[in-house]
């Protein structure tokens, strides 16, 4: 059996240096670690780029301001006791309603409608009937009120927006 001592005053024995994966080693011995700096040197430049399109938008032209759909206030009023189904036209370019089921009256909604489009207010009494009043006010001005009165009773208010502001 070959056994070899070293004492605490002798050399180390020499170490053969260590190899990158590609075979490179630096002038130290170490491994060359120089294709992760550049590959974390691009994942940060990446990171960068990404960063500022998210920030900077879709590369829109910075000039054009936003395009604003015009709306006018419009102000929906059901009055009465009890509930009823309300349904009721809102900020939708779309033209879809909102719907409130089983509202407790007397309810009032002041929404923002888009000019050119129609407000509209329809309610729908339930089985146990009664009666309820509803109104439209577009820009704080009465437009129309109608009522519904009795079991499962219907009424709908509505007013034209102007298409200009």
């Amino acid at each position: 059996m070959d056994v070899t001592e070293r004492t605490a005053t002798g050399p180390e024995p020499e170490s053969e240096p260590s190899s990158g994966p590609d075979g490179s080693r630096s002038p130290a011995g170490r491994p060359d670690r120089s294709g992760l700096k550049i590959a974390g040197g691009v994942l940060a430049a990446c990171a960068v780029l990404v960063g500022y399109g998210i920030t900077a938008g879709t590369g829109g032209d910075d000039d054009e301001p936003e395009r604003k759909v015009p709306t006018a206030a419009v102000t929906y009023e059901v009055t009465g006791t009890g509930t009823a189904d309300i349904t009721y036209q809102a900020r939708s370019e779309s033209g879809k309603a909102v719907v409130v089921r089983s509202a407790t009256l007397p309810w009032r909604k002041t929404v923002d409608v888009p000019l050119g489009r129609e407000a509209v207010v329809s309610i729908t009494l339930g089985e146990q009937g009664g009666e309820a009043r509803c109104a439209v006010a577009v820009r704080g001005r009465h437009v129309q009120g109608a009522t519904a009165a009795g079991e499962f009773g219907r009424a709908t208010c509505s007013g034209d927006l102007p298409r200009r502001s």
